[in-house]
């Protein structure tokens, strides 16, 4: 599978992306930037991690215009791998291909610690292939993390398998206390109804190497490239 990292003016993660994707997972990945008009066939654009734009008027909000992200929903459209990762969540959820919005934090304060997850969709193509009974400590760095919707999107994002992941304790224990942000049912990651969109406010790209004593997130990854077994 051949992946595409987009790259914003104030991303910040795209390198460790880049090195995940390619050094660890050992696929073919290239760099896109913003006003980039092609996606030179990537089967899986990534949206990384940042502050793009400076995170000015709202996170995602102007990044949400860059030329490529015009491509980028014509590929989702299309059926084509799209994964967003805490600023690249934000960005997508702005672009309307997931859906909900991120917030503030509720305890108005910037998070950065280490954070267990654990799997809910059986079907998403980013999740399907994980350990149900078994959470992942994911690194998590965001001051606008707090995912939320209304009851009805609630609703049918649990109808529709469309929750990929919930904040929990070491034990997988869902609870406020174990909720870093405030998020709505405490979700860490959503994808869309077609199940080729995916979010996530964890970064599986900072949990990939021994030398870090966290490889959680190569499962996660490995996860997703089932689709190219398929």
């Amino acid at each position: 599978m051949k992946f595409g990292v987009v790259v914003f003016p104030g991303s910040n993660c795209d390198e460790d992306m880049v090195y995940a994707i390619g050094t660890i997972m050992g696929q073919k990945v290239v760099k896109l930037w913003h006003k980039d008009t092609d996606l030179q066939g990537s089967d899986c654009i990534v949206v990384p991690g940042g502050f793009s734009y400076g995170d000015y008027l709202r996170s995602g909000a102007i990044a949400r215009f860059s030329p490529i992200m015009s491509l980028v929903v014509e590929h989702a459209n299309k059926g084509g791998l799209v994964l967003g990762v805490c600023n690249g969540f934000q960005i997508l959820t702005e672009a309307g291909l997931l859906p909900g919005a991120l917030i503030r934090n509720a305890g108005r304060l910037f998070v950065c610690q280490n954070q267990y997850i654990k799997p809910i969709s059986t079907s998403a193509l980013l999740t399907k292939n994980l350990d149900f009974n078994s959470v992942y400590n994911i690194p998590i760095a965001h001051g606008d993390g707090r995912y939320y919707t209304d009851a009805d999107t609630l609703k049918s994002l649990q109808d529709n398998d469309q929750i990929l992941f919930q904040y929990t304790d070491m034990q997988g224990n869902v609870s406020d206390k174990a909720n870093p942000n405030g998020s709505i049912y405490d979700i860490a990651g959503v994808c869309n109804k077609t199940k080729n969109v995916f979010g996530m406010m964890p970064h599986p790209e900072r949990a990939m190497d021994v030398d870090l004593k966290n490889t959680d997130g190569q499962a996660i990854f490995a996860s997703l490239l089932q689709y190219s077994l398929v």
